[in-house]
């Protein structure tokens, strides 16, 4: 039998989770400009994001702009919305199996409760997928991030650290990963529960059960 508290967790974490995911890849907060050796004193702050880039100046102004060609974009960023923007479409996949199946929800009848299990690991198993694959440009951004920063060939005004948006991803994958996590196992059934060998051979084929008893009645007969 399907626990209803562990899909109910399950759902509300994955839902967190892609709310969060939403944030971060909207958010220009990835990459944030560096403050290495003479460059402590400036009057502007770079912040970078998947789809554009904004300019903080000391006086309170924020300018932003967003990239002007996707071509000309570097192959790991392109890789990196491509990862998101999927991510996000699964999980709202997984977000629509997951309410359909729970045990709490009447979408599919009251009957079908094999049927709505199986569409409730399902979705447990897609938030993992989502979760997963938002994991690998969060990852690989702060690889970069870190990689040209302790790297004394890319000049000082180029190097970037990691921005908030980045830890805020990190925990949208947690979220992700937990709930579906918990999504599929408040789905399975318990483990070493079958029904008796008679009885379930006589439920699988009542005819050969039925012939049986008239075997039997005709050996008393006789």
């Amino acid at each position: 039998m399907a626990s209803t508290g562990l899909q109910l967790l399950g759902l509300v974490l994955a839902m967190l989770g892609w709310a969060f995911g939403v944030l971060v890849c909207a958010a220009p907060l990835w990459r944030v400009s560096a403050f290495v050796g003479g460059e402590l004193v400036i009057a502007q702050v770079l912040w970078e994001g998947l789809w554009m880039n904004c300019l903080s100046q000391t006086t309170g102004q924020i300018q932003c702009k967003t990239y002007d060609s996707t071509l000309a974009l570097p192959m790991s960023l392109q890789v990196a919305r491509c990862l998101t923007v999927l991510s996000l479409l699964l999980c709202l996949l997984a977000l629509l199996l997951g309410v359909a199946g729970a045990k709490c929800t009447h979408c599919m009848g009251d009957g079908n409760h094999a049927s709505k299990a199986r569409l409730a690991r399902i979705s447990g198993v897609l938030f993992l997928v989502a979760g997963l694959a938002y994991l690998l440009p969060i990852c690989w951004t702060a690889y970069t991030i870190i990689r040209d920063f302790y790297d004394p060939n890319v000049a000082a005004p180029l190097k970037r650290e990691l921005g908030p948006a980045l830890y805020l991803g990190w925990g949208a994958c947690v979220l992700l990963l937990v709930g579906g996590a918990l999504l599929h196992v408040g789905s399975s059934p318990p483990v070493g529960k079958t029904l008796p060998v008679g009885r379930g051979a006589a439920k699988d084929n009542p005819h050969t059960a039925a012939a049986g008893e008239v075997k039997q009645q005709e050996k008393s007969f006789v």
